[in-house]
């Protein structure tokens, strides 16, 4: 693991009639005369119309110290005396920023980026960097520590400008993780968008499906007005009341007579176009929130306090992600969708993925094979699809134990007994409570799984599993029948000859569970 302490630089390739920083320290001729002093800021040297291709973030080579020749530059033009520090004012143009971004186990890396420097690019670095596996979920997330308030960037969201609007001295830090949830509502919109709170759903034609509906309003780039009961916190006070909100084109409104939708009752609450939506992580403990799942409205223009921040809070997960939802369609419109889509065309492109772990698999590499002929074969009908998994999970508890165990002669290999911990999925001895802290930062999204030691059974394991946006966990116990070990989940009925055995199996097939393994949960160390 490398340490934070050394910046890394962070560029994008130079174009035609673009330039390129180069330093050249100042020397002394060894000739007699009076020393020829050189230059020692960084020359620009323009670049020739070949494509260059990107560079490898390194170490950046800024000296650390001040001008050692101030008589020879302008301090208006020299990056060291007069670049801006973090926090303070907009982010100037060509120059070079300074950003750094902690890991989930609180280690940190210094990158260089310039202003035009997106969220997805920063990710797309780190991710080479660390060697990690690439795909859309890699996400920058934006922590305020001292407001237990998070976001997700967006991917194209400019990253130094995000820190510039930070107050100086403030506890706050960028985070790189997974967000699995952050392209949800172009995948599983009718189930993000309840019909409940779609108002365009209740009074629209009842002839067209809810699904239909809201996919309407994502290929319009629009967003459907959402409506529902939210607790409100009084300005400059502790108390919570409850209010029936809407979400309309013109912004967010609560009504101050039960639901009436008369203009008259109709309160405007806050314009989402000049403000940022956070989740609330501590709100019991730092705002006496009603419940665990409330969420902020922090205008642009409030740097740094409690005061100016909209609290508000849902009865339940699924509600609150409605509404987190909603407002990220209502303030991004169609450049979400741009996002989205340039993600899945990153999918479909070669890739310069790093070694993959043992015998670990992706989801977007499972395809349906039928091998009951002397040949295998794709099937593609999903109805068929269906089936044979049906037959296979039959047929996995009709085998017998001799087949699916480990040779009695591999019983005694420290590699047999601890693959496992090969594995990006597997988190060791976690507890319950951080387990689904976990789960919850990286997306509550049907399918996301973590395998971790058991606490109270030494000897077995736990696999966490989030389905309906709630997280369930599977004990997994080890057995021994005939010298030969396995596990199982549910009572020797589908045995397994390793964990990662258990794990495939179900990424391919549901089983027990209430729904297949997709997504696991992986920290980098940076």
């Amino acid at each position: 693991m490398e340490g934070g302490a050394q910046p890394s630089s962070l560029r994008d390739p130079p174009g035609p009639g673009s330039a390129e920083q180069d330093g050249v320290p100042g020397e002394r001729d060894g000739g007699e005369g009076p020393p020829e002093v050189k230059r020692s800021q960084p020359l620009f040297i323009h670049s020739s119309s070949r494509p260059v291709p990107p560079e490898e973030p390194r170490a950046s080579s800024l000296p650390a110290i001040p001008n050692p020749f101030p008589e020879l530059c302008s301090p208006s033009n020299s990056p060291i005396l007069s670049s801006p520090a973090l926090g303070q004012g907009p982010p100037r143009e060509g120059a070079s920023h300074v950003v750094k971004v902690f890991g989930e186990d609180g280690a940190c890396r210094s990158l260089e980026a310039s202003a035009a420097t997106t969220a997805r690019q920063l990710c797309e670095t780190l991710v080479r960097r660390t060697r990690a596996l690439q795909d859309q979920s890699w996400a920058l997330v934006e922590l305020h520590q001292h407001l237990a308030l998070e976001r997700c960037l967006e991917d194209h969201e400019a990253v130094v400008e995000v820190q510039s609007s930070w107050p100086p001295g403030a506890d706050s830090r960028f985070v790189f993780r997974k967000n699995f949830a952050k392209y949800e509502l172009f995948k599983s919109n009718a189930s993000l968008f309840p019909e409940v709170m779609v108002s365009s759903c209740l009074e629209a034609n009842k002839s067209m499906a809810h699904s239909e509906l809201i996919q309407n309003f994502l290929n319009s780039g629009s967003c459907p007005e959402v409506q529902g009961f939210l607790h409100l916190r009084e300005p400059g006070r502790k108390v919570w009341k409850r209010f029936h909100f809407s979400l309309r084109r013109s912004g967010l409104y609560y009504s101050t007579k039960g639901t009436s939708k008369d203009p008259r009752h109709l309160q405007y609450f806050a314009d989402l176009t000049e403000s940022n939506i956070y989740y609330v992580t501590q709100g019991k403990k730092l705002y006496g929130t009603p419940t665990e799942f409330g969420f902020c409205i922090k205008p642009h223009k409030v740097r740094s306090g409690v005061k100016g921040l909209k609290l508000l809070c849902s009865e339940d997960e699924q509600s609150r992600s409605c509404w987190m939802a909603a407002f990220r369609l209502f303030k991004y419109g169609m450049q979400l969708y741009r996002n989205y889509q340039q993600a899945q065309a990153r999918l479909s492109q070669p890739s310069w993925i790093g070694p993959t772990p043992l015998r670990s698999v992706s989801d977007n590499a499972l395809v349906a094979m039928d091998f009951s002929g002397c040949t295998g074969r794709v099937i593609e009908n999903p109805s068929e699809v269906l089936t044979v998994a049906l037959e296979e999970a039959q047929a996995w508890r009709k085998k017998t134990t001799h087949r699916y165990s480990l040779p009695a002669a591999c019983q005694s290999s420290p590699l047999s007994a601890a693959i496992h911990r090969t594995q990006p999925w597997f988190h060791g001895r976690i507890s319950r409570e951080d387990t689904q802290q976990l789960i919850g930062r990286q997306g509550l999204v049907d399918g996301v799984f973590l395998v971790r030691e058991s606490q109270r059974n030494p000897k077995g394991f736990v696999l966490s599993l989030c389905h309906l946006q709630r997280v369930k966990h599977y004990l997994i116990l080890p057995s021994e029948e005939e010298g030969r070990l396995y596990f199982t989940m549910d009572d020797g009925q589908t045995r397994f000859a390793d964990l990662i055995q258990l794990v495939e199996f179900h990424q391919i097939n549901r089983g027990i569970l209430p729904c297949k393994l997709r997504h696991y949960c992986t920290c980098v160390a940076l």
